[in-house]
């Protein structure tokens, strides 16, 4: 397996080592709080792996109509 030397600050280093487990590569430790690259791809392998009913589909349509009819918005911080 190829490896890259990076540089990181102190208090990375501080917060990276909390988390480290004992045996725990530092690697390890980011691809576990990381985890994998979110695609498109993934997010469509991820759906056709569960089955949602037609009465689910039609109940979630009907929430999200029925928010756009709503006064109310959220507020951006």
């Amino acid at each position: 397996m190829a490896v890259k030397t990076i540089t990181i600050d102190m208090e990375a280093y501080r917060t990276l080592s909390r988390h480290k487990k004992p045996g725990q590569s530092f690697s390890q430790v980011i691809k576990e709080k990381l985890g994998p690259v979110k695609t498109g791809a993934t997010f469509l392998a991820g759906l056709k792996q569960i089955s949602i009913s037609e009465d689910t589909l039609n109940a979630i349509e009907k929430v999200v109509r029925d928010r756009k009819k709503s006064p109310l918005t959220h507020t951006k911080l």
